[in-house]
């Protein structure tokens, strides 16, 4: 599928009005800038003039290696043009493709593996967690879904020491790369239950029993990359430092320009008919036909119950009087001309019911009069914004979704209505106009917010605080009742609390480097990670290619879905084939690792053929399973929350990479009764030794033998050895080497 769209050439202006003049604000503004441009910079260990003059440097060098066929060539790089792809990455912290620096990067940061100086040691993390998404960070941007940063940072402090090197290849946001940052934020890690001393040595109650390792208060390197480049850009603006108070300046302005642009398709007469009010949001209803005497019912105006604010199940048609439900109803159709096809296109008969406005801050709601109708329809005229993608939407399982197909959606301008458009547009030019790389960045991370909220998969919700992303997350589902919002409803508020988010965050240096590619596909040295924290897809749960095509399309950069780790019926991709999948990414997982360190996998899937495909893939790659836990993130997906049998809390699995001296003595005793026993022995020093969970010891199931089998019997397998032992012969011997106690050994 191609990624073509419109180029739009950008002005050289800075935050100027149309009169072409500087106000004082803006050239406090570009001050800021030009003081910037006179400041040293330090990267990878060169020495720059200013951060421009960085960007200059590495920007050249990705231009120049996007031009070799053989770097396109690998497996899992984006759908996009060169100049999109350059435009969207700030190198050579992050690119959006894979990251030709990374070597560079862990040269840099990274410790080598010597194997003869390795005194690392550490139990498993044996402790529930449970950290919410309630804050500032975590909410800064939204996804499909992501580990809160607060829960990996406990994974992370007790695996890691300070500038160690911790890697995701499945990182989605970059909620890794904030919690290695964070670890070195006393007050955070306060926050998190630990008491930090005045040498940055740390002490939890996760820690009261087992091994007592020395817990320590410092920032942590990563690398994280992600095969959806929205995924990645959302991470490396998270993760790289930025001007908070010239970002504040910067987006204030752009808000202003865009009132400029479209703020008179979002005024509305009041019912004194003399004031002017702003529209805040604006609910549309579709139109059906009754099943009894075929008249057109607007299904809100009738299924709406203002009293109690709720969408009735049942309502009297308002022609016939005949009882209905929505089931009973027949969606109605319209006929129009697609501006940017020529074709003609069927979709759905939408009509404005009422409209939410202010005044002030007193606000109002009316039904839509002459004025309102006949600015929609000039509206409506006007030629479609280059900056709108108008590319077609592959057929993918989310354009077969229930409440897609009725839509005929088959483009990406068709999920918004006209006003929308053109709103979006202006905030998109606007962004794209920011002169300085990294704020332009994070301007178009606050102006992409508005995107799916700003769409038709936006529900009017009758008894919401706000209507803001109130559309279903994880799916494409265009609601019968839609709330089209404003832009400064949307960003107004979000603008301070970005501010307030980012204000602590962004006070230390760049520790991270992200990039897209396959988790498969790393170029990741061997032997170089000490960490790795996952969550990767788990079966069919979330299209995540499917999803981030109606962001992706505006950037002109789009995920290439052929290596996407899932279950995917329209692409014929089998629970097999996701297996396959995984195991080479856990191969690779495997491969960078160092002998003896953890990675830590998240798992979310109800389904137990999901679960065993993931245990054989991480099996056959090697690694060895060592602790399952709880993960709560106290609030769940949409899948969570309304799937009877769906898991309701996350399992976390703790498992190793097999040292060096295990491997060579395996080697050595491989196929016998003796090889058997030095794996179990060096497995049990892998195992916590005692867990209390609300003051009682709790049963450690790795412990217990038919599981000890199982590890002992997949570290054979994997190694292409005979297993000598029979489960019977096993037990027996369990029991003559390592007494039990309770049934643990």
């Amino acid at each position: 599928m191609a990624s073509k769209r419109k180029k739009v050439t950008p002005t050289k202006r800075l935050f100027r009005d149309p009169s072409g003049q500087v106000n004082l604000f803006e050239k406090s503004l570009e001050e800021e800038l030009e003081a910037r441009a006179n400041t040293p910079v330090e990267c990878l260990g060169m020495t720059f003039e200013n951060d421009e003059k960085r960007r200059e440097y590495f920007l050249e060098k990705l231009r120049e290696k996007l031009k070799d066929p053989e770097f396109r060539k690998i497996e899992g790089f984006p759908i996009g043009e060169d100049d999109d792809i350059l435009a969207l990455s700030d190198p050579p912290y992050y690119t959006a493709c894979p990251n030709p620096f990374i070597e560079d990067f862990i040269k840099h940061y990274g410790k080598p593996y010597d194997p003869g100086t390795n005194d690392y040691r550490r139990e498993p993390f044996a402790a529930d967690v449970s950290e919410g998404k309630n804050d500032p960070i975590y909410n800064a941007h939204a996804y499909h879904t992501k580990v809160p940063y607060k829960a990996i940072m406990h994974y992370i402090l007790h695996y890691t020491e300070p500038d160690d090197l911790v890697f995701d290849g499945f990182c989605g946001t970059g909620m890794a790369g904030v919690a290695a940052q964070m670890c070195g934020d006393a007050d955070i890690v306060r926050g998190l239950g630990y008491s930090v001393s005045k040498n940055g040595s740390l002490k939890s109650e996760h820690h009261e029993h087992g091994v007592q390792q020395q817990l320590r208060l410092g920032a942590r390197n990563a690398v994280i990359s992600d095969l959806s480049p929205i995924a990645t850009f959302i991470a490396a603006n998270y993760c790289l430092p930025f001007d908070v108070p010239a970002f504040r300046k910067m987006a204030t302005q752009l808000l202003q320009e865009v009132e400029r642009d479209v703020g008179w398709m979002y005024e509305t007469t009041h019912s004194d008919r003399r004031r002017k009010g702003k529209i805040n949001f604006t609910v549309w209803s579709d139109i059906y036909a009754c099943p009894e005497c075929a008249e057109e019912i607007v299904f809100v105006e009738e299924a709406f119950d203002a009293d109690a604010q709720r969408i009735r199940d049942e309502f009297d048609c308002p022609y016939c009087n005949a009882s209905l439900t929505k089931n009973d109803l027949e969606l109605m159709y319209s006929s129009y001309i697609d501006r940017a096809t020529s074709e003609t296109v069927r979709h759905p008969k939408r009509r404005p019911v009422f409209i939410n406005y202010s005044i002030g801050k007193a606000k109002y709601t009316k039904k839509p009069d002459a004025d309102d109708l006949s600015k929609l329809k000039r509206i409506e005229q006007l030629s479609l914004p280059p900056e709108l993608p108008t590319i077609e939407l592959p057929d993918s399982q989310m354009r077969r979704v229930g409440r897609m197909r009725p839509t005929a959606i088959t483009r990406i301008h068709h999920f918004f209505h006209s006003r929308p458009s053109h709103a979006l547009a202006s905030l998109w030019r606007h962004a794209t106009e920011v002169k300085d790389r990294r704020l332009r960045h994070m301007a178009l991370f606050f102006v992409e917010q508005t995107i799916w909220t700003m769409s038709l998969l936006n529900r009017f919700r009758p008894s919401g605080y706000s209507q803001v992303n109130q559309y279903l997350s994880g799916v494409f589902y265009v609601p019968s009742q839609h709330a089209e919002v404003s832009p400064h409803y949307v960003l107004s508020g979000k603008l301070k609390r970005l501010v307030s988010a980012f204000s602590r965050q962004h006070l230390r240096d760049t520790t991270v480097m992200a990039s897209v590619a396959d988790c498969a596909r790393t170029r990741i040295t061997d032997n170089s990670i000490d960490y790795v924290f996952t969550d990767p897809p788990f079966g069919e749960n979330i299209y995540y290619a499917d999803l981030n095509i109606l962001i992706e399309s505006w950037h002109g950069v789009l995920t290439a879905p052929v290596r996407e780790a899932i279950v995917d019926r329209v692409r014929g991709k089998t629970l097999v084939d996701y297996q396959a999948l995984m195991e080479e990414c856990f191969d690779e997982y495997y491969r960078v690792l160092k002998p003896g360190r953890w990675m830590t996998v998240e798992f979310h899937n109800s389904k137990n053929s999901v679960w065993n495909s993931i245990q054989e893939a991480l099996q056959r790659s090697g690694f060895v399973i060592a602790d399952v836990r709880m993960l709560d993130k106290k609030q769940g997906s949409f899948q969570q929350v309304t799937s009877r049998g769906a898991v309701k809390q996350d399992l976390v699995i703790s498992a190793y990479k097999p040292n060096g001296g295990l491997e060579e003595q395996f080697r050595l005793d491989a196929g016998t009764e003796e090889g058997v026993w030095n794996f179990v022995r060096t497995h049990l020093k892998q195992l916590p030794v005692f867990v209390s969970k609300d003051g009682q010891a709790e049963v450690i199931a790795e412990r217990q033998n038919y599981l000890l089998f199982d590890r002992m019997v997949a570290f054979h397998v994997q190694r292409g050895v005979t297993v000598p032992l029979s489960a019977a012969e096993f037990y027996a011997g369990l029991e003559q080497r390592f007494p039990p106690r309770d049934g643990m050994y």
